[in-house]
């Protein structure tokens, strides 16, 4: 049986009613899901005896249940909306009468490596005091055999960890099976110097400050952000709030570990709060080339995204990513692509009265556009991570129990789909809105994905009355918007008509001109006469 991942044990009295197969399928599937059953005892006996009176034929199961998620106060709760599912799930009346954490957290040992001590200059007694010089030719031998020491050019190979003190009596211990240690060893730290006065806290509390920090990192930069776009009193509140974020992370900096080591922690806090605000705000305060609120906000949407999404996958094994995920996901992109590659291009030709195959875009810009449709619609996973989130923090709304957890996620998620889509609809329409705004200022208009159009001045090859064009009629004294030549056709704009101008590629002769504003030297009687 595979062994199956977990984050929190929580030791559960799980009062399980019924007859002999009840008992029998409830531990079934505590062994199924991988909740080891500690101990059993009927209600009433064992350690039951005089807490609980004899009623209808229950028994009782001390069970470790197992489950994905932080530590915090709602723990405890979640352990026991599990059993509370399991028992929906298989028709079984049984109980979670209590619920207490097993505490895992671990300590930080430090990694200590053993070395002889040969190399130390022997400590011999002299009767009368050395002189100055022979002090000074002392310490130059000891300090080159500590440094020869921290080099490892001494090293036994043995790796040990805890304290100073009970590193260098494990190092000398004599285990069966491994070869007799040294007598004169000693230890030194396996990474850096060695610090005695750090007590670092236990694995789990420190991560959790660590996250809090940077939290407090990121709120007084979004701040500090705001304040410079404010001014006046909205400009000092926000500053004021950036301080606070700044003197709670230097609180929770200061107390990162148990002792010792505060000095050093503040030095790095201060640091990094500098260097996030160098980097938001600008080396130059007065310039606009600092971060912007908007910019943040997309940045801590990207992290709260990716952040929920891994705490989402996180419980799948590796067997079902290659077995069916990875695939899917794969298959998924691949075919969205696809897919996509020319839907921004045809919402903006419909815009403008044409069609894709009228813009001839090249493959790679089409890509271009898909991976820029792929990025609007991707805020469409904050819900699902925001999701995983909330489990990961056992809220209450995404309980294994809660009916009406799973309708309001979909409604939600739904309405976010809605609205990336219309977010994703404005990129082209806020493209036909700057193409419209420069052709009627007669200046130049920006590309949009592979898309150039250019004022050009339209000289026909054929007389005016065997022109054909579609959608008006070509007044070769002006420049027109060209979009280029695509299946035989130059499309054109016709600002006056505020419509597409299109006609047969042959029978025009396109010359580049300077902007919208200049008159095209052009007239019907240099084209050749008919003979």
């Amino acid at each position: 049986m595979t062994e199956k991942r977990y984050d929190q044990r929580v030791l559960v009295l799980v009062e399980v009613r019924g007859d002999q197969r009840d008992w029998d399928e409830a531990e079934r599937v505590f062994d199924q899901r991988g909740w080891p059953v500690v101990t059993a005892f009927m209600r009433g006996e064992g350690a039951s005896q005089g807490v609980l009176r004899e009623a209808a034929p229950a028994r009782l199961y001390s069970v470790e249940v197992r489950f994905f998620g932080a530590r915090n106060r709602r723990t405890e709760r979640a352990a026991a909306w599990r059993v509370e599912w399991l028992a929906r799930t298989v028709g079984l009346e049984m109980y979670a009468r209590r619920c207490e954490p097993v505490d895992r957290d671990r300590e930080q040992l430090t990694d200590w490596r053993a070395h002889t001590v040969a190399h130390r200059p022997p400590r011999v007694p002299h009767p009368r005091p050395l002189t100055v010089v022979a002090r000074l030719r002392r310490a130059a031998v000891v300090s080159r055999a500590r440094f020869s020491e921290r080099r490892g050019r001494h090293d036994t190979g043995m790796v040990v960890t805890g304290t100073a003190s009970e590193a260098r009596r494990i190092s000398r211990m004599d285990l069966p099976g491994s070869s007799a240690p040294e007598a004169a060893t000693d230890v030194r730290l396996a990474h850096g110097r060695e610090r005695r006065r750090i007590v670092p806290r236990r694995e789990e509390e420190s991560r959790r400050r660590t996250y809090r920090v940077v939290a407090c990192l990121f709120a007084m930069t979004f701040c500090a952000v705001v304040a410079r776009q404010q001014s006046g009193v909205l400009m000092w509140v926000w500053a004021g709030v950036a301080a606070l974020c700044f003197v709670g992370g230097a609180r929770l900096a200061y107390g990162m570990f148990v002792a010792g080591g505060r000095g050093a922690s503040l030095l790095m806090f201060g640091a990094l709060a500098g260097y996030f605000l160098l980097v938001s705000l600008g080396a130059d305060m007065e310039d606009d080339r600092g971060w912007t609120p908007m910019q943040m906000l997309s940045l801590f949407a990207v992290t709260v995204t990716a952040g929920g999404i891994w705490l989402l996958v996180r419980q799948w094994t590796w067997g079902e990513w290659l077995a069916w995920a990875a695939p899917l996901v794969f298959t998924a992109v691949v075919s969205f692509v696809v897919a996509s590659g020319s839907v921004l291009h045809a919402l903006y030709a419909d815009s403008l009265g044409l069609t894709p195959d009228d813009l001839d875009v090249p493959g790679v810009w089409q890509a271009t556009s898909a991976v820029k449709l792929l990025s609007l619609l991707s805020y469409a996973l904050f819900v699902p991570a925001l999701w995983g989130i909330a489990k990961h923090v056992h809220a209450s709304f995404v309980s294994p129990v809660e009916r009406l957890g799973v309708p309001l996620y979909v409604l939600t998620q739904m309405t976010v789909v809605l609205l990336c889509t219309l977010w994703a609809l404005d990129s082209a329409r806020d493209a036909v809105n700057d193409f419209h705004t420069a052709a009627a200022r007669k200046t130049a208009p920006p590309s949009y994905f592979g898309v150039e159009p250019e004022w050009m001045c339209v000289e026909p090859t054929v007389p005016a009355a065997k022109l054909g064009s579609r959608g008006g009629v070509l007044a070769p004294e002006r420049p027109y918007l060209s979009f280029g030549e695509a299946g035989g056709t130059v499309s054109l704009w016709n600002e006056p008509a505020g419509a597409a101008l299109q006609i047969p590629a042959e029978q025009v002769r396109l010359v580049p001109a300077l902007d919208g504003r200049v008159r095209c030297a052009f007239s019907y009687e240099r084209l050749p006469k008919e003979g």
